[in-house]
């Protein structure tokens, strides 16, 4: 399958590239590593927005963890307010990160263009803000880089928390339980973060909410200078300036919100409880589904094996990311799931059909010496008998999956037993069966 196609259309000077099943249109935004483009499903008519990344790029400018960072946040987080992320494709040059499509833009660009919204409406978005926040925290992502410019507004007036580039997670902290971090936007951090001696995930982020709500009813930002310094001075003060017109309920919770001592500024479940704040609160409750985010590339699905019958869990997807890190010093195999520091999976690639490689593992295997069962198209490797003493206990399994019609990925896990035994059926199998290692890595690049 080819990943781009170029599509002529009738009566349009413009061409429009395909990615996958995902047409993409107008640029929406466009940053310092990318750009986001509106895109239609192909086979839905859904819109969704694509976040097309550079990775050489990425590279260059040495944000890789920043990237892992946010996919890895968006694949945990589903909640209405929060922006989802659908699916990752990977080509050999981009990553595109197909995410839910918010019809009316920026809180930023709405209150640059109509000004500060009233009381009611500010309420409501505030507590939508403070919805996700809350869900966000619980789940240990602390997001740090809250402002109007990573808050979308969709055409109901609804909100969507977007960019956690910056989030933190809880193996972010120190062993003193606070982050070191310095980062954010200057008009929206806390005092705490400036002052570089370790902060507080969830009271930053109040601070930054508490921003945000003030220029909602405001429309404009209540520390603000030309001058950094000067800008920092104002956040340690704290203090203050309202215009008038603004209700008492308003002015205090801001004031406690933005109170420069973490340890007294107001928390989340004060602010819930805040008669302000309280007024026509209807809270949200996320339901957890299943859906798993769809990382893959889109010439690498895996189709069914022929050794798996009528079992329907055995259809699945190869991460495409994990194959990038096979072909180039862009390693992103940490992007969804733990790093294997026990050396308890190794992956290499074959051309043998999967048939051929089941047997011929099998055979491999049984020659020295271990026992072999096969369920759902699977090898399990039991035990190893030598010298017809006591068993030796491993337990291994082997997977194969397609790739390409004459590629194929074969992962051996080990659940338990001698790390030595292990190593040593690993490199039997890679050097009988697999790709050497300078072809393999023209294969994925060509394929990727």
């Amino acid at each position: 399958m080819v990943l781009f196609a170029w599509k002529n259309k009738e009566n349009e000077q413009k061409k429009e590239m395909q990615v996958g099943k995902y047409e993409l249109g107008r640029t929406l935004g466009e940053g310092n590593f990318g750009k986001v483009k509106f895109a239609k499903n192909l086979d839905s008519g859904h819109s969704f927005a694509v976040k097309i990344l550079d990775k050489s790029r990425i590279v260059d400018h040495r944000i890789i963890d920043q990237i892992k960072r946010e996919i890895g946040t968006l694949k945990l987080l589903r909640h209405p307010n929060v922006v989802r992320l659908h699916e990752v494709i990977a080509s050999k040059t981009k990553i595109y990160m197909v995410l839910e499509y918010v019809d009316g833009g920026e809180l930023f660009e709405r209150i640059a263009l109509n000004g500060k919204l009233t009381e009611a409406a500010g309420r409501k978005m505030f507590q939508q803000l403070i919805d996700a926040v809350t869900y966000c925290h619980k789940k240990g992502v602390f997001h740090r880089d809250l402002k109007l410019e990573n808050v979308l507004v969709d055409a109901d007036g609804n909100i969507r928390i977007s960019d956690f580039g910056l989030s933190a997670l809880p193996q972010h902290f120190r062993d003193d339980g606070l982050l070191h971090t310095t980062c954010g936007s200057p008009n929206y951090v806390a005092p705490e973060v400036v002052r570089n001696k370790g902060y507080d995930g969830a009271t930053s982020d109040m601070w930054s909410c508490g921003v945000i709500l003030y220029v909602i009813l405001t429309g404009y930002l209540p520390f603000d200078d030309r001058n950094l310094a000067v800008v920092y001075q104002k956040i340690f003060k704290g203090n203050v300036n309202f215009p008038k017109g603004l209700s008492t309920g308003a002015k205090n919770l801001i004031r406690r919100i933005l109170d420069p001592n973490p340890r007294t500024r107001i928390t989340i479940a004060e602010i819930k409880e805040d008669q302000w704040f309280k007024r026509r609160y209807t809270p949200v409750n996320p339901v957890e589904d299943k859906e798993d985010i769809c990382i893959v590339d889109a010439s690498m699905t895996i189709h069914e094996s022929p050794l798996a019958g009528k079992d329907p869990d055995f259809s699945t997807f190869i991460n495409a990311f994990e194959l990038i890190g096979m072909s180039s010093s862009l390693d992103l195999s940490g992007f969804f799931e733990k790093e294997d520091v026990s050396e308890r999976r190794m992956r290499f690639t074959s051309r043998h059909s999967p048939k051929e490689l089941i047997e011929r593992i099998e055979d491999i295997v049984t020659r020295m010496g271990f026992v072999v069962r096969k369920r759902s198209g699977k090898l399990k490797v039991v035990e190893l008998h030598k010298d017809d003493s006591s068993p030796v206990n491993l337990s291994v399994a082997a997977e194969v999956f397609d790739i390409s019609p004459s590629l194929y990925l074969v992962e051996v896990r080990k659940t338990c037993g001698d790390a030595t035994l292990y190593r040593q059926l690993c490199e039997k199998l890679s050097h009988d069966l697999g790709v050497p290692r300078s072809q393999e890595l023209l294969d994925a690049e060509f394929q990727v």
